[in-house]
């Protein structure tokens, strides 16, 4: 038990630096791995009863497999989601394309655009529209100070040099506005929604409202970037009763989403599996596949984004459930001094334990053959019982060495050679 334990004080004193350095390579590299990613994050949507609110609840039920609370806030639209972005008091943002400026939030970063919302104008049934400006003077349903409908629709004013005031805007949106334009209490009404919203298909339905074709929707999408023109078809809403009745262009931004400086990347790569499957289907006015797209966004791409459209999901999320994916891409930085130290040191460390090993029985044949020396220049052996005794010592403490047993033959060796010489000696 005792050369047991020697053995492996042997083997502690030739591996034990190496792996000391190897755990403060580790030490090292672990002050460079990211946080945990958060069990909690905030998405600002809109009003409870539109498509913004909606989908970011399917986008909560997609985190919840994964473990991850996403908490809807619900806010009055665009405009107060991007303000919400700004402070820090969420970390995604659902906004409509156009009412974001790079320039200005240099820290934002866009996930991708959703969907295509085209911006509606319906009126009363005895008017007849045909541009921006036969709106003056009318009651207009124009959304909330804070919603995307009113920043664009300024936007469009701004562009045919309309001022707001010229107008008498009212902060309405939803089925009050619908209800407001139906019971004819306003002329106009304008919504930045969704081609399906049941919304649309009541107003389209209805006789006493016209739906507004806008004639120079090709000018509107050439001068800002963030719009695309599109054509509702004739039927598309009910083939039976062939609404719309024609063809019907229309002007519309894409629904993007925002993410703020602190969100983690590896929710990045969980909510751009989210929007891909949400959103991938297509529509009425989108091809399957065409959304979420890199076009159409305000904001430059998350680099995660970015991969992922280019490559799809992180390989180890593809194979992975989410949290242990994230633990290995997080530990990956581990491995750099893993391989650089280990690689070498594996090459290295048999020769050295070898030596170190050989090196204790080895030296004693210094002091062997000293001895034999010192035998052979005595010629008359006065010396004899001196070296026979210091023979003897130096058995002694051979016989004290402690080496594993694969080096046990080196040793007897070692032993033979003492022998050897003390029959020289005697036989002199």
């Amino acid at each position: 038990m005792p050369k047991q334990k020697g053995a492996w004080k042997q083997i502690a004193g030739v591996f034990g630096p190496p792996v000391i350095l190897i755990l403060a390579a580790f030490t090292i590299a672990y002050q460079f791995i990211q946080p945990a990613p958060p069990r909690q994050i905030v998405i600002a949507a809109g009003q409870p009863d539109g498509a913004y609110y909606q989908y970011a609840k399917a986008y909560a039920r997609f985190l919840a497999n994964e473990d991850i609370e996403l908490v809807v806030k619900a806010t009055q639209g665009s405009v107060e989601n991007l303000h919400l972005l700004k402070s820090g008091e969420v970390d995604l943002a659902l906004m409509q394309g156009g009412v974001g400026d790079a320039a200005k939030e240099s820290d934002l970063r866009s996930l991708g655009s959703l969907y295509f919302e085209p911006l509606w104008l319906f009126y009363r049934s005895d008017l007849n529209l045909t541009q921006l400006d036969g709106l003056k003077g009318l009651r207009i349903a124009a959304g909330a100070s804070g919603s995307g409908t009113r920043a664009l629709l300024e936007r469009l004013l701004r562009d045919n040099q309309l001022d707001a005031s010229q107008l008498a805007l009212q902060p309405l949106a939803g089925e009050a506005a619908a209800d407001a334009l139906l019971q004819q209490k306003i002329d106009a009404a304008f919504f930045v929604i969704s081609a399906r919203s049941p919304l649309i298909e009541r107003l389209i339905q209805a006789d006493e409202v016209k739906l507004a074709s806008f004639g120079r929707a090709e000018a509107y999408a050439r001068r800002h970037p963030f719009l695309s023109r599109l054509t509702l078809p004739e039927g598309i809403i009910d083939l039976r009763n062939n609404r719309p009745e024609q063809d019907v262009s229309l002007i519309a931004p894409a629904a993007t989403l925002v993410a703020g400086a602190q969100l983690h990347p590896a929710i990045t790569d969980l909510m751009m599996q989210a929007i891909e499957q949400v959103h991938s289907g297509g529509g009425w006015l989108e091809k399957p596949g065409q959304f979420p797209s890199e076009n159409f966004v305000d904001y430059p791409l998350s680099k995660e984004a970015k991969r992922y459209f280019k490559n799809g999901p992180p390989f180890l999320q593809r194979y992975m459930p989410f949290w242990a994916a994230s633990l290995v891409d997080r530990l990956k930085v581990m491995l750099l001094p893993l391989l650089v130290l280990l690689i070498p040191l594996m090459k290295l460390m048999p020769p050295i334990y070898t030596w170190r090993m050989r090196s204790r029985i080895y030296r004693w044949y210094r002091e062997l053959e000293r001895i034999d020396l010192a035998h052979a220049e005595d010629t008359a052996g006065e010396q004899n019982e001196k070296l026979l005794q210091e023979l003897d010592s130096l058995d002694d403490e051979v016989l004290r060495i402690h080496v594993p047993l694969s080096f046990s033959d080196q040793l007897y060796l070692l032993r033979e050679h003492i022998n050897l010489v003390r029959q020289r000696i005697v036989a002199t």
